[in-house]
């Protein structure tokens, strides 16, 4: 689910940027200009373009400790490559080189944090400071350095956004990988601050993989308990899933109703500190009142915890904003560079979504299928999936009795990809290349960086096996793994593995989970389901669509306002998701002024993580759409190892048209007319 803090840190590392402001470049035109024509003229006019590019980028990152301009020179006539044969060697080297260097700093960071991130026991102060160590913070420095850097910018120059979108369809797989590589050094952000930010991430990790909520303590207005003793419900992911649940079921309603008080004093801060990650209290969410073994007991509120761990976050990457005069905030990095769509773009499709006549219309089907007035926490409305009639308890007893640890699941990888059709031999290569552990948080997949090294599927497990809501959420990771697989060991070269955007992965995720029941071998034999499940992914991506909107209104609040406060901020995040509520929901829920869109704990240790959820649903159902009537296992392979192009010409080559939101509307009018 969530990108990990270094990855957050390679994606620093190799995101195009621009230099250290504080030390200007001695370079200057006139010099690059007479490298350039010597350059021209020795290796001809057929290498003029790349020469220009190479040289202007290495001019833009070369400072003065790095030699004079006689250095400068020297070094750009002695190691441009003109030779083909020559340079693709190099390329080769290259590849062989960095899948080995980020491969096994990933693999440091994945040991260094497992005690944070997997269900090892008690964590220690220890752990948290290695959690917090980048071990890859120096090594833009180092290469800087020792000139290999320089190396690649001069032969493997930076091509813009524009550029790859306008020039790539004409390029082959090893061009888009010299393309990619041009990507890795166009910036030199200082070891302390990558360091910095880690630090900051990984403190705002831990607070929110922490951040449990004990359902069989809370009481409601008459003093009962509504939950089963000792149910932990990790904030937000577990406490929103447990909702889901309660749809059909006798007590449900009473139950949603308590979880969402819970939601709402988290957001607000209001939550008593002494019942995060603490079953020792007993707490009425509704009144706030608080008692430990019978008596009262005065409440400390949580003040504004949570967001000072977003200002952190928020401070951590704004610190790095003078090194990228080009994309000088983190909103333009996050969606031009890493998403590779605008920002723009990106909420201009949210809101036409969100104010879709569509949605209003299928609000009135959910009211009707509820025979109620809707309710704020029905954005997570549950009564389209086809589970909705098999209830949470049966569904726990079969995912516990099938697996009791996270080795059963690890077992059972391959019989699941045989489902889908893939053959046996492609079956045991996937599922060999993931390992499964348990999950401290709600559960994450673990990018492999090399080939000679597993992906980590983490989802919970307890001590009686895992639950339905423990499968639902492995099953969703197991699709990020088959694509991590895929997408690593069956692309052309190591500089193109991988997909566009974490979108695309999110996209396959989905896939995955919403056959979970196929795989657990339940199946239901309604001719209405298709539309159902049209009708249910509309649905979640209403609600995430504006999750995502409050996520990026966020952003743009801290950065016109940079000297904020935990408290200040807290104020402005409640505010924004209100008005995003008044202006999308308010009209079809019949109440206004609501905060629940802020809920998300991405939002605190994943910044600007969401949009890839509403995006990569979109690009499943165009996906889903696509693959109808093909054989899964072949279109699943093809279409993952296209590898990482931009996002507009890897859908042209996986369904032949661009992400929209008119596939999933025309489905839903047919949906829709079906149903009435």
């Amino acid at each position: 689910m969530k990108k990990l803090a270094l990855i957050i840190s390679m994606a620093i590392l190799i995101g195009g940027c621009t230099p250290d402001t504080q030390e200007i470049t001695n370079i200057d035109t006139f010099t690059s200009e007479g490298v350039i024509e010597q350059l021209t003229d020795q290796y001809g006019p057929e290498h003029s373009e790349r020469i220009r590019r190479g040289v202007t980028q290495v001019a833009s990152l070369w400072r003065s400790g790095d030699g004079s301009i006689s250095d400068f020179e020297h070094f750009c006539m002695t190691h441009f490559i003109g030779d083909h044969d020559e340079l693709d060697m190099v390329f080769e080297r290259l590849a062989h080189n960095f899948e080995h260097l980020f491969g096994y700093m990933n693999r440091i960071s994945l040991e260094l944090n497992r005690q944070i991130h997997e269900d090892r026991g008690p964590i220690h102060r220890i752990d948290q400071m290695f959690a917090s160590y980048s071990p890859s913070a120096h090594i833009q420095d180092d290469l800087y350095n020792n000139k290999i850097a320089f190396m690649i910018a001069l032969n493997f120059p930076h091509y813009t956004l524009d550029e790859k979108n306008q020039l790539g369809a004409e390029w082959s797989d090893r061009q888009w990988g010299h393309v990619r590589l041009g990507d890795y050094f166009t910036a030199r952000i200082p070891p302390r601050l990558i360091q910095e930010y880690s630090q900051a991430s990984s403190q705002a990790g831990m607070y929110i993989s922490e951040y449990n909520i004990y359902a069989g303590r809370l009481r409601n207005k008459a003093g009962e308990t509504l939950f089963p003793e000792g149910m932990k419900l990790l904030a937000h992911w577990n406490i929103r899933d447990e909702i889901r649940s309660n749809y059909g079921q006798p007590d449900g309603q009473e139950k949603k109703e308590m979880l969402y008080r819970v939601m709402l004093r988290i957001i607000n801060q209001d939550i008593p500190k002494q019942v995060i990650n603490n079953d020792a209290y007993e707490w009425n969410p509704y009144s706030n009142e608080l008692w430990k073994d019978g008596k009262d007991v005065v409440p400390e509120l949580e003040g504004s915890r949570r967001y000072s761990h977003l200002l952190n976050i928020f401070h951590g990457l704004s610190n790095m904003d003078p090194y990228y005069p080009h994309l000088d905030n983190y909103i333009k990095r996050r969606f031009d560079s890493s998403m590779e769509i605008p920002q723009k773009e990106v909420e201009a499709l949210f809101r036409e979504y969100a104010a879709s006549p569509l949605i209003r219309e299928t609000a009135r089907l959910v009211t009707e299928r509820l025979g109620r007035e809707l309710r704020p926490y029905d954005l997570w409305y549950d009564g389209f999936k086809a589970r909705s009639g098999i209830s949470e308890e049966a569904l726990d007893e079969i995912t516990k009795r099938r697996y009791p640890d996270a080795i059963a699941l690890n077992r059972d990888l391959p019989r699941i990809l045989r489902h889908l059709g893939h053959t046996r031999e492609m079956a045991n290569f996937i599922a060999g290349k993931i390992e499964v552990d348990p999950a401290r948080g709600s559960g994450h997949a673990w990018r492999a960086s090399m080939r000679d090294m597993p992906s980590h599927l983490r989802t919970r497990i307890g001590a009686e096996g895992m639950d339905y809501k423990g499968y639902n959420i492995a099953i969703h990771e197991f699709g990020h793994n088959v694509e991590q697989t895929i997408s690593t060991h069956f692309v052309d070269n190591y500089f193109i593995n991988g997909i566009p955007n974490t979108a695309f992965t999110e996209a396959l995720a989905f896939m995955y989970q919403r056959r979970d029941l196929d795989f657990l071998g339940i199946h239901q034999d309604d001719p209405m389901q298709e539309h159902l499940e049209v009708l249910d992914v509309f649905w979640d991506n209403y609600e995430m669509m504006g999750v995502s909107l409050v996520d990026m209104g966020v952003w743009k609040w801290m950065y016109d306002n940079p000297d904020a406060t935990p408290e200040t901020l807290k104020h402005a995040v409640i505010q924004i998701a209100k008005d995003t509520w008044n202006e999308y929901y308010a009209d079809v829920f019949g109440t206004e002024d609501n905060p629940l869109l802020a809920i998300y704990s991405h939002m605190i240790q994943s910044p600007l993580y969401l949009s890839n959820y509403p995006y990569g649903r979109l690009i499943m159902f165009q996906l889903e759409d696509y693959i109808r009537g093909k054989d899964f296992a072949v279109e699943e392979l093809r279409i993952f190892s296209i590898g990482r192009l931009t996002p507009k010409h890897w859908m042209d080559a996986a369904v032949g048209e661009q992400i929209s939101n008119q596939p999933i509307f025309d489905a839903v009018e047919k949906a829709l007319a079906a149903m009435r």
